[in-house]
């Protein structure tokens, strides 16, 4: 045989072994931490819905589920099959994928899309109940289709970062004859798995689509995620293999090591959460109206406490913006220097927190006490027992004030609260979606009341530069300008494990988001 011929020959015994290898069947069986107040992804911003849901609809596009860090370089297509800007980036086209059909039979065409982004913009003839993300698209003018394969998105002004939204695992495209009150309970996409019921405080189960537009996928046969908010139970069980896969990053650090001593053959990595674990203070109600008084609650804050105590050293120091080297934009450890709280004398930082509080006519005889609100979750009470401890070096009695998970945002944005202890998900690494969602003046999620408008000009001129060096610049005056006012105080950005069984195959850990990975598609079991 000619040496041709025997190249050919080997690629064509690897394809076949490949396809062998990857098991048809088998239902992944996953811990959930917690019980999401609906199944509506636009209307939920936990990953406790993302994770499951992802699974259930398709993006335009999406970010490469086997690439570790996203990037405007590893979006690929989806139900789009290409895309281009117009000449000002002030209009984004996409032509659709024939043939594609939903999960109760009904064709999929560019009416979804445009359908889809009006809901977003609220331009549409049924409204969410709750727009979770309504500030990553407030520069949409309006969407147009042609025909039944293109849709045109249209901006207002430039924003190059339209396309890193849209790849997010919280932007599937809803379907037009479905009422968002229906999304909510029973929802209908075009994903490899189709819904099959959520039960609160149970489970939640999906089951493959036989229909699913990409040949051959995927390989599972369902999707089974477990309720089980008492973390230490849930990790007996998976230890004991009643699941195949924790909870993302649901693994802390000091958790990690007996995991292992216990189940050795288990596979954990540990990554960036994408979560931030930022203190919220309230300055719009007394007593933290008062700008000294929040410079003192920063200014007693230990940072290497919380990360060498709870994630014993892995976590990162940093701004707004993940940290680097696995956040795209984050602030370089000496651009950190100099700002409140960021010093590595902790002492001199309280003295200086306790002679403010002594201005204010706090001491022995006049301690502070206020409650420090928590979504009902160990990631949130754990940090926010350590804050409470470090008050009390300044003279300030704090006490944990627990709420659900279905009731915490709403409590934020109606600032029910005078501190929270907030962990904050990033499902894209970008700023945008940041500094409008979390900073920006008029955003019903920023939750302290912080206002800067020359501060949202700024965060106006980031998001439409399309030069990614200027655009870092301003992202980093930006991030700077955020610490110095504390509009909202980060602690740390955490990292944490998540663990699957050896039998999981074709899983990749997101390192910059943990809301992007879980299309599950080519997820497979080799057992």
């Amino acid at each position: 045989m000619k040496p041709i011929a025997w190249t050919l020959a080997l690629l064509l015994a690897l394809i076949s072994s490949a396809a062998w290898a990857e098991k048809q069947g088998g239902v992944l069986r996953v811990y959930h931490r917690d019980s999401p107040a609906s199944m509506s992804m636009h209307e939920e911003g936990t990953v406790g819905v993302v994770m499951p849901m992802t699974g259930v609809f398709n993006n335009l596009v999406l970010y490469d589920q086997h690439v570790a860090q996203n990037s405007e370089a590893s979006i690929r297509p989806d139900l789009a099959t290409a895309w281009s800007w117009n000449a000002d980036h002030t209009a984004l086209t996409f032509a659709l994928r024939d043939g594609v059909k939903w999960h109760d039979g009904k064709p999929f065409t560019a009416a979804d899309v445009k359908c889809t982004m009006d809901l977003l913009i609220d331009a549409g003839k049924e409204k969410l109940r709750l727009n979770y993300r309504g500030s990553w698209w407030v520069n949409v003018s309006g969407t147009t289709v042609n025909g039944a394969r293109e849709a045109t998105i249209h901006l207002k002004r430039p924003q190059p970062a339209l396309l890193s939204l849209l790849a997010s695992g919280e932007t599937p495209m809803y379907p037009c004859h479905v009422s968002p009150r229906d999304m909510r309970l029973a929802p209908i996409g075009t994903g490899p798995f189709k819904f099959v019921e959520y039960k609160p405080n149970q489970g939640i189960k999906l089951a493959r689509n036989p229909d699913y537009w990409k040949p051959g996928l995927p390989h599972l046969d369902g999707v089974e995620y477990t309720i089980i908010p008492n973390r230490s139970t849930a990790m007996l069980a998976f230890v004991a293999g009643k699941f195949d896969m924790t909870f993302p990053n649901e693994i802390t650090v000091p958790l990690l090591a007996d995991l292992r001593r216990q189940a050795p053959e288990v596979v954990c990595e540990v990554t960036p959460t994408s979560e931030t674990v930022a203190l919220l203070i309230n300055r719009t109600a007394p007593p933290f109206d008062n700008a000294d008084l929040r410079r003192a609650i920063a200014l007693t804050l230990d940072r290497r406490a919380f990360i060498d105590i709870l994630t014993q050293g892995q976590a990162m120091v940093g701004g707004a913006m993940l940290a680097p080297p696995e956040g795209v934009w984050g602030l370089p450890p000496e651009k950190l220097a100099g700002l409140p709280g960021y010093g590595d004398d902790v002492g001199k930082n309280r003295e200086e927190a306790r002679a403010i509080l002594r201005r204010l006519g706090y001491g022995p005889d006049n301690r502070l006490s206020v409650k420090v609100s928590v979504r009902n979750l160990s990631v949130y009470r754990d940090p926010a027992t350590l804050f409470i401890d470090q008050l009390k070096e300044i003279g300030i009695d704090g006490e944990l004030d627990t709420t659900e998970t279905a009731t915490w945002v709403p409590k934020l944005i109606k600032k029910d609260y005078r501190m929270a202890v907030n962990v904050l998900g990033a499902a894209v690494d970008d700023p945008d979606p940041n500094f409008y969602q979390n900073y920006v003046c008029d955003s019903p999620r920023n939750y302290t009341g912080h206002c800067n408008r020359a501060l949202d000009a700024k965060i106006e001129a980031q998001s439409r530069e399309v030069d990614p060096g200027k655009r870092r610049q301003l992202v980093w005056e930006i991030d700077r300008t955020l610490q110095e006012e504390l509009a909202r105080p980060i602690m740390y950005h955490s990292r944490a494990a998540t663990c699957w069984q050896p039998w999981v195959k074709g899983l990749t850990m997101m390192v910059n988001s943990q809301y992007n990975g879980w299309r599950m598609e080519d997820v497979w079991l080799d057992r």
